[in-house]
């Protein structure tokens, strides 16, 4: 029996009515997207593995998909297992060294002893090996003294060290098995993209970029594995004008789409740098943020728990305290950020960048959302540097965050280009398309139906469809000729479960007298009509 076919978890298959409805998103953005500027790019869906890694953090690595090499790899990675086997062999004759030689159990013996012996010829080999004896000395010269069976010790610790460091985790072992790794967002690519045509770029240079994104996170409601960014970013520029723009153009898509009263959240990861210098725990600032930044998952309790197994301190946390419960205006929580950051200049600049956004939208006013400061949001993400937001679904809507961005001064430097500092902001089109979804929001016009299907009563009654389809779709209406001349009743049937609101009937009756019999399938009101009436009044 063949077994039933399955998709991967976290990722979905899309029936042309999703597709449809995904689409009319996508557009409104990239409508708006160009509206305010921007001009389109895309990047491969893949990446070389140095480009992704390091750039997201420690929790942000380890979602990263990597693409095992094509070809037989493993064939490489045996090989260097069956050198480490023949290794051991030589291993023994080092330990015989250390264990009969008081010389070689210093280090200056350790290192002549990696100098003397000429199996070991190449140089990263011989820089292993040095290192590795050197760092482990003190239990090498344990085992060659104080244990029975001291050779045999000796020669299992080097071989298990050369195994598990030179072979398993090296650099040339892990380009062995992958070198490349799916795209993890959109903004690192974006900034090795800035960097590789820096020269024909003229900055500040505005993009966006709607494709999919690849993280092996856990999948729930609203987080998958693979899904699509609509990013907008301008590099070149460290105008706040750029922030407030974006503010905007969080309204302006929001708006469009229907979607009221959504609330977009705003910190300032400066403010957040200026907290941990408060508290004095500046060498903590991730895992002070990447806390804070839980607060809405796993409660106050939670975060001020992880905080304290990540060794900050509890006069720390309670210098924070007010953090958790802050509330009132903007204007409320601006105050409270200059109490707690009076003594640290870089959080007071943080809290002055956030003033002059926030002055700016209410002069500018916004059509449907609203600017919050919400004092505890970080994102986890380590490349921001300045203002950082997270949009929030209207309330009652049981979503995750559906946007958020920020300014990030230092990504391209990790690139070689230096002193670019860049913003932006992404739309979660998945959570968007849920939230629309909840909401009964999207038009009935957007639908995946064909507007009218011509039955097919035979072959002379299928070219007189033909030539009116052809008209009809060149004004722009989607129609179709049933493909068989199947029995009335079957085409009908095919057309209601298809949910196609208009049937057109042309027999020998419609092609003497050139019209088209029009029916309403939900009326079911039947009409004569030429072919331009006919076009009136499906258009």
């Amino acid at each position: 029996m063949a077994q039933k076919p399955s998709i991967p978890k976290g990722t979905r298959d899309f029936s042309p009515a999703e597709v449809v409805k995904r689409n009319y998103i996508m557009d409104t953005i990239r409508d708006c997207f160009v509206a305010y500027g921007f001009q389109p790019i895309e990047t491969p869906s893949f990446e070389n593995s140095e480009t992704l890694m390091g750039k997201y953090g420690e929790e942000g690595d380890r979602l990263i998909f990597k693409i095992l090499n094509s070809g037989d790899y493993l064939k490489d990675l045996r090989k260097r297992l069956d050198e480490a086997y023949a290794l051991s062999f030589r291993f023994r004759s080092i330990a015989k060294y250390i264990i009969t030689d008081k010389y070689y159990k210093t280090e200056k013996g350790l290192r002549a002893l990696v100098v003397q012996s000429s199996i070991f010829t190449t140089e990263e080999l011989n820089e292993f090996l040095t290192n590795f004896l050197i760092k482990n000395s003190d239990e090498i010269i344990d085992l060659a003294e104080n244990w029975d069976n001291s050779e045999d010790a000796i020669v299992a610790f080097l071989f298990n060290g050369y195994t598990e460091n030179f072979v398993l985790n090296s650099k040339y072992t892990t380009k062995i098995i992958s070198e490349k790794a799916l795209r993890y967002d959109l903004t690192v690519p974006f900034a090795r993209y800035v960097v590789q045509y820096r020269n024909d770029i003229t900055f500040p240079f505005k993009r966006y970029q709607i494709q999919p994104v690849w993280r092996a996170d856990r999948p729930q409601k609203g987080r998958f594995r693979e899904f699509f960014q609509c990013d907008a970013d301008v590099v070149g520029s460290q105008s706040l004008w750029q922030e407030v723009e974006f503010v905007q153009l969080y309204d302006a898509v929001f708006s469009k789409l229907g979607l009221k009263g959504v609330t977009i959240k705003m910190n300032n990861r400066k403010v957040l740098s200026g907290l941990a210098e408060v508290i004095g725990e500046q060498d903590k600032l991730i895992d002070f943020t990447v806390a804070l930044d839980k607060l809405d998952k796993i409660g106050e309790e939670g975060v001020k728990k992880e905080m304290r197994e990540k060794g900050i301190s509890e006069e720390a946390i309670k210098t924070v305290q007010p953090l958790f419960t802050a509330s009132g205006s903007a204007q409320d929580k601006l105050n409270l950020l200059k109490g707690l950051l009076s003594t640290s200049e870089i959080g007071m600049k943080g809290v002055e960048e956030m003033e002059f956004i926030v002055s700016a939208v209410d002069a500018l006013s916004l059509e449907s959302g609203s600017l919050e400061i919400d004092v505890t949001l970080a994102r986890g993400l380590n490349y921001y540097t300045g203002a950082i937001f997270e949009v929030a679904a209207p309330e009652g809507v049981a979503m995750g965050s559906i946007g958020g961005g920020g300014r990030y001064d230092d990504l391209t430097g990790i690139f070689g280009l230096k002193d670019v500092s860049g913003v932006g902001i992404s739309f979660g089109l998945d959570r968007i398309y849920l939230v629309l979804e909840e909401l009964d929001l999207f038009p009935e016009t957007v639908s995946a139906n064909t507007k009218v299907l011509f039955l097919n009563f035979g072959e002379k009654e299928a070219m007189y469809a033909m030539k009116a389809i052809s008209a009809l779709r060149k004004n722009n209406i989607s129609a179709e000729l049933y493909p068989d001349a199947a029995k009335f009743k079957k085409q009908m049937g095919y057309a209601d479960k298809r949910n196609i609101p208009y049937v057109v009937l042309a027999g020998d009756k419609e092609m003497e007298a050139k019209t088209y019999t029009l029916k309403n399938m939900e009326s079911g009101e039947q009409t004569a009509v030429s072919l331009s009436e006919l076009s009136d009044r499906l258009s």
